[in-house]
């Protein structure tokens, strides 16, 4: 089920409308509708801006096809000048409202406070787009190995939706596939892929001394929230009270499209359990984690958090020294990294992330990470019953039909060192160490669909060791 359809699947708009709730409705909508139509305004902002694509395309394809009944009557208007858009219901029922930035892509404003909002960008220094002609990853160039280009052209592997596939085998680049309407040089959102890049990022200030995985006293001193550490919030096991449903307007849903500030909401969080206990899968904890290393970065300095200096460090660390030239990290309406869910890049991008943690967080000789870090990442977490790693990777692929408590890799035979990152909607990259392999998928495929990528893993493993 896609974001659209669980956001807006018990709003029961249209039997609220027809009832004659109008002028209600437009003075003050159901928060569930509020939440529809700033999803809706951000996913067209962000792929009219970053990813250039047609707006209206992007409301019929991406946000209304794969959801709820609702979405048909949801509008949005694309304003080229201002860099904004606006999206509505019936054209005039919950006002969302999302606006681009250089270097910080879009964010949505629910409090109306776009001018706010449009302060927090930077100026991306250039990366050179990677060359035809040079062979990845320095360029696009392609080694095409026949027998996994053959399995990447297979519907049922690929899966429904798909957008976006990539095998990189032996640092190089040896079979991809685009779907209909999009090329190697498509932006695609990863979703909460993004959840991985933002344990890396923390990882380079850990790298700089200004943070370490023991490190807490992120609330003031007597604050029980104080004793939380960045190890926690890396393996989901802050304690914090999160509901990450998307059934209706919950934790995650207002975090990200009703609180202009996402980090601080989740920073007023309660404990719920204590720290370092129960495994709690947290998106919130993710935005909480970006805020500590921009923190960090800006040498504790709440206000220097949010500067262009700090806002363009996944660019200018990660990005840049990795070639990574159409990767964008989106920030909310007051300068926090959404570390947790926003992030674009084409696949070949994506692509060059998983080779950076191959390879240990060594890129060209240079090592980015201490060492060990990537590791540490791929341990797992005991709290979460084997599944999770403790540095926002998973250890399991997509559940797609598993039964819950089982593992969904097993029935696939794939290396014992394989973890995952996953993101909403299909999005995935499998890093196989053993086999110096990394298969990125991409696309728009909802979770009703049971799609597992494993299937597609598990035959480029057998193809690449023939």
């Amino acid at each position: 089920m896609s974001i659209a359809s669980k956001i807006l699947i018990a709003t029961g708009a249209v039997v609220v409308i027809a009832a004659g709730g109008v002028a209600t409705l437009a003075v003050k909508p159901p928060e569930l509708l509020r939440v529809g139509a700033n999803y809706g305004a951000k996913i067209v902002c962000s792929n009219v801006f970053i990813a250039g694509r047609d707006g209206q395309a992007v409301l019929a394809d991406d946000v209304q096809a794969p959801g709820h009944p609702v979405l048909k009557y949801l509008q949005v208007r694309v304003d080229q000048q201002r860099k904004t858009v606006r999206a509505q219901f019936f054209g005039f029922v919950g006002d969302g409202m999302a606006v681009y930035r250089p270097g910080t892509g879009c964010a949505v404003a629910p409090d109306g406070d776009v001018a706010r909002a449009a302060q927090y960008q930077f100026n991306p220094i250039k990366i050179w787009a990677p060359s035809p002609n040079v062979p990845w990853p320095t360029g696009s160039l392609a080694e095409t190995n026949p027998a996994v280009q053959a399995l990447l052209e297979q519907d049922v592997l690929a899966g429904p939706g798909v957008r976006g596939l990539a095998v990189i085998h032996r640092g190089r680049l040896v079979a991809q596939r685009y779907g209909v309407g999009f090329t190697a040089a498509s932006p695609l959102l990863g979703w909460s892929m993004t959840k991985t890049v933002s344990a890396v990022l923390a990882g380079m200030q850990i790298a700089d001394g200004s943070l370490s995985l023991q490190q807490s006293g992120f609330w003031p001193p007597g604050d029980p929230r104080a004793q939380i550490t960045l190890e926690q919030l890396m393996s989901m096991t802050s304690g914090l009270r999160w509901n990450e449903a998307y059934g209706d307007v919950s934790d995650v849903t207002r975090m990200l499209y009703l609180e202009p500030d996402m980090a601080g909401f989740v920073a007023s969080q309660p404990l719920e359990q204590p720290p370092g206990g129960k495994w709690n899968y947290s998106s919130g904890g993710t935005v909480l984690l970006s805020r500590v290393w921009q923190r960090a970065a800006a040498g504790g300095d709440a206000t220097s958090a949010t500067s262009a200096r700090v806002l363009s460090l996944p660019h200018d660390r990660l990005f840049a020294p990795l070639g990574m030239s159409s990767a964008v990290m989106e920030a909310d309406a007051r300068g926090n990294l959404v570390g947790s869910s926003y992030m674009y890049a084409t696949t070949q991008d994506w692509a060059r992330f998983g080779q950076f943690l191959l390879q240990d967080g060594v890129w060209q000789g240079k090592r980015m990470l201490p060492e060990g870090f990537i590791a540490g990442m791929q341990q797992v977490v005991p709290a979460s019953g084997g599944q999770y790693g403790q540095g926002q990777v998973w250890r399991y692929g997509p559940a797609g039909d598993t039964p819950e408590g089982q593992n969904p890799d097993a029935r696939f035979q794939l290396p014992d060192d394989t973890y995952w990152l996953e993101g909403h909607d299909g999005q995935s990259i499998a890093v196989v160490p053993s086999q110096q392999l990394v298969v990125v998928r991409l696309g728009l495929t909802p979770h009703r669909l049971l799609y597992q990528p494993q299937a597609l893993l598990a035959a480029v493993v057998k193809a690449v060791q023939q």
